[in-house]
């Protein structure tokens, strides 16, 4: 089957009595029928807040506001009469409300909005991750859940821009430590440390992706420990190895992850990868680094 990918960027909204807001599929959604947080497609150079907040005002008429990130998660859909598999990276983020008045969405994706205690969000047909967030059995959804689309949803993709989704890791070991790696020669950034993680692969969730990264780009046995940020880059005009300016979007999520028993870090990805070398530091040492912007952030220096 053709792999496409997707990211979303979601909300998981309250009101006083502890409701949750859901939002059920219309005749025009992947899946009519079933219910799931609001939310939908980041486009090409958005952030996933700002995403999160725009689907919310087009699905539910309510103006929000980011207060905190929840979770990264990934599924993959399978459109057997399409020959498609798509992959979806999920964001979701803690929304509260600040204006708005609640309706349904008029002729899109989504027919009904409406607050429901998990009782009752439990009698509802649910997309698995939204199941899953809630703290509900997920049920696999029957196979004829799917919508029937007379034609492929899926044009060709473009030439001259894509859309990356990655994992990375602010890494540590028990002395405090910092793993950061190099970016190879032929890449944007060449030359810059940067922190261990990479693009996920098509079916791979973010936690999965970065730990084999973590190998592959520095020999590393990891754990993960918690989800600290999701980061938007956006360089119309980067040059990498395909040899011409591309136009790319990357979503990045971060995560602190530790390394109980550390080695010498060694970079075991092939040869022609993004990772020139990896190298431990300590806290003293990241000071005048040459750091991309992420690294920087995430390890509260400069760089240079």
């Amino acid at each position: 089957m053709e792999q496409r990918r997707r990211i979303g960027a979601y909300g998981v909204l309250r009101d006083e009595a502890g409701r949750v807001l859901l939002v059920r599929g219309s005749a025009r959604a992947d899946f009519p029928g079933v219910w799931q947080l609001p939310g939908g497609g980041v486009d090409h150079a958005e952030h996933p807040e700002t995403a999160a907040v725009r689907e919310f005002a087009e699905e539910t008429g309510l103006t929000v506001r980011v207060t905190g990130l929840r979770d990264a998660v990934a599924d993959v859909t399978r459109f057997a009469d399409l020959g498609v598999a798509l992959h979806t990276d999920r964001i979701i983020f803690d929304v509260t409300a600040v204006g708005g008045t609640l309706r349904d969405e008029p002729d899109n994706t989504t027919d009904r909005a409406r607050w429901c205690t998990l009782d009752e969000a439990r009698e509802h047909a649910l997309l698995p991750f939204t199941a899953e967030l809630l703290g509900l059995p997920v049920d696999p959804l029957p196979a004829h859940a799917a919508r029937e689309t007379p034609q492929p949803p899926f044009g060709p993709l473009p030439t001259d821009r894509g859309q990356r989704f990655a994992a990375y890791g602010l890494v540590t070991d028990p002395a405090g430590r910092v793993l950061l790696t190099m970016i190879a020669d032929g890449y944007p950034g060449a030359g810059k440390w940067h922190l261990p993680g990479g693009g996920t692969d098509h079916g791979e969730q973010p936690t999965a992706g970065l730990l084999r990264e973590l190998v592959e780009e520095a020999g590393q046995l990891g754990r993960v420990v918690e989800l600290l940020a999701v980061d938007n880059l956006h360089n119309p005009a980067a040059l990498g190895p395909e040899g011409r300016p591309m136009d790319w979007h990357s979503v990045r999520v971060i995560y602190r992850v530790r390394v109980d028993a550390p080695t010498e870090a060694v970079v075991t990805e092939l040869a022609g990868g993004s990772t020139a070398r990896a190298a431990w530091f300590a806290p003293d040492q990241l000071r005048g680094l040459r750091m991309t912007e992420v690294a920087a952030r995430a390890t509260g220096h400069r760089g240079r």
